[in-house]
């Protein structure tokens, strides 16, 4: 009986995290990011591989999308760590389209020193010269990017977020604004659409200074992740509907 019990009350909070999630509750966190923005900005999503934009970031580009900002997706590599880049840009091309991105405003870069791979480490140097030189190009204002430990621990992820420092401390950088999607523990990052509650009270949220981005449509997140059908094997459908990043994405702005 008391199984019983937990179980059900565990589903009951999964379906009203997940209404709340849908019916987009008003909150302080979202506001402050609202009034903070001038409309609309030009927006990049400096991402590593095709498939990173649907797998972590769609709350973030749905909200932004939403509020009629232009997104540009700069994506560093074409995931050609088995052999399948060619591939995966074209799937990046399509689920960019079905998130509202235009292919016109993606780009993905075949840089060879900047190959995908967990043995592959990327020069900052250079990748703050690459970001640099695309944000000037596009008049970007804005950087939206994985935080130092990059969701995963994947070094080109990390690398990432070391070369828009890099940027953001030369002069290049310096009317440009970035902000990281921050990282969550174990637990948080597996629970689904009630991860939104640990986001909405944590203690950066609260004190104003990271925002939480809830996604009215994670239905979405699944969808434009199963345009990478290279990469829809069973584990990665399992963790998109279990991952609380399709869900909500909590992003801090890099100082």
């Amino acid at each position: 009986m008391v199984w019983i019990l937990i179980i059900l009350s565990a589903i009951l909070l999964w379906f009203v995290s997940l209404a709340k999630i849908i019916r987009q509750l008003p909150h302080a966190s979202v506001d402050a990011f609202v009034n903070e923005g001038i409309s609309p900005r030009n927006i990049m999503l400096l991402i590593a591989h095709p498939d990173d934009e649907s797998m972590f970031f769609t709350p973030t580009i749905n909200y932004l999308i939403s509020r009629g900002h232009n997104i540009y997706i700069l994506c560093i590599s074409t995931g050609d760590a088995d052999g399948l880049g060619s591939i995966r840009k074209n799937e990046l091309y399509l689920a960019s389209a079905l998130l509202k991105i235009s292919p016109h405003q993606v780009k993905i870069l075949d840089h060879p020193d900047l190959q995908d791979g967990f043995g592959k480490t990327w020069n900052w140097d250079l990748l703050a010269k690459i970001i640099g030189e695309e944000a000037h190009a596009n008049s970007i204002d804005m950087v939206v990017t994985f935080d130092n430990y990059g969701i995963s621990g994947h070094p080109n992820h990390c690398d990432l977020n070391h070369g828009v420092r890099k940027l953001l401390r030369s002069d290049s950088g310096k009317n440009l604004q970035a902000w990281e999607l921050v990282s969550n523990n174990i637990v948080h990052k597996y629970i689904g659409p009630v991860g939104i509650w640990l986001s909405l009270h944590n203690r950066l949220v609260k004190a104003g200074r990271a925002h939480c981005l809830l996604n009215r449509n994670p239905l979405q997140t699944y969808t434009a992740m199963a345009q990478h059908s290279s990469q829809w094997v069973w584990f990665r459908k399992l963790f998109v509907a279990l991952s609380s990043y399709t869900y909500c994405n909590t992003l801090k702005k890099l100082e």
